[in-house]
């Protein structure tokens, strides 16, 4: 059997999807997780990617976070960029608190988490962490836009890094099927499918999604997040999506 690999894309705030695709993983798709051989993401898709294979027991908890953190944007004049706000140290503070101990030597060789260099441009997989404060760093470094989380981009290993999303959205690994899991609609195995939407699609960092006015709708909403009501009705929708591949693809229990 080939390995089997799940990958979760850059999608801001709509991270929300992934923690439902998750759940609906941890529930109803044991045997699909006991053959996942490794996982990967970009920006929010590597900091689900991360509970999923280190703390799959604290999703709920994350999706909680993620609601109080989503709150505390949309009060902002500015949102995120408003002046004063340290939305990166936010950040940490959630993975502080959900990331286990022992969290980089479960991630070590089986998390690979898309970053890019500021300096060149160029795009980095890291898939080794020393220590639990350098997978954070890394897990930072994915989720920095730059001006929006602030001007200052993470240092990792003596070079400066930004969001991994603008370069690889969504990392498809070298061996085996790589499982696709985006809030956008596209050519994905885990997505929304926008009803009476048949064209063109274009590739954004490396992401085929559909050019619609709801992918529009969407990459708005990743960086200005919609109320608490519309992302669990997001949350759901990446559960019941989710379902709908494990149904499709016979892994579900």
């Amino acid at each position: 059997m080939q390995p089997i690999s799940l990958s979760f894309a850059a999608c801001g705030f709509l991270g929300i999807y992934h923690l439902g695709a998750a759940a609906a993983f941890r529930t109803h798709g044991t045997r699909l997780l006991r053959d996942v051989k490794a996982f990967a993401g970009a920006s929010a898709g590597s900091l689900v990617a991360s509970v999923l294979l280190t703390a799959p027991e604290k999703i709920e908890e994350c999706s909680q976070f993620t609601y109080k953190f989503a709150e505390e944007v949309r009060r902002l004049s500015l949102g995120a960029a408003t002046p004063g706000y340290d939305f990166m140290a936010r950040l940490r503070s959630g993975m502080e608190s959900i990331l286990p101990p022992n969290a980089h030597e479960l991630a070590h060789s089986r998390l690979h988490v898309s970053i890019t260099n500021a300096q060149s441009g160029r795009n980095c997989l890291v898939s080794s962490f020393s220590s639990r404060e350098e997978l954070i760093k890394v897990l930072l470094a994915s989720s920095f836009v730059p001006i929006y989380a602030g001007l200052k981009p993470v240092e990792y290993k003596g070079q400066k890094w930004v969001d991994g999303g603008l370069t690889n959205s969504l990392p498809i690994l070298p061996e085996g099927r790589t499982v696709t899991i985006s809030p956008f609609s596209g050519r994905l195995d885990v997505s929304p499918q926008d009803r009476g939407q048949r064209g063109l699609y274009v590739s954004i960092a490396k992401q085929d999604v559909l050019l619609s006015v709801a992918n529009l709708v969407r990459l708005n909403q990743a960086l200005f997040p919609p109320s608490k009501r519309k992302m669990e009705s997001l949350y759901q929708r990446g559960f019941d999506d989710a379902v709908q591949f494990l149904l499709r693809e016979n892994w579900f229990e």
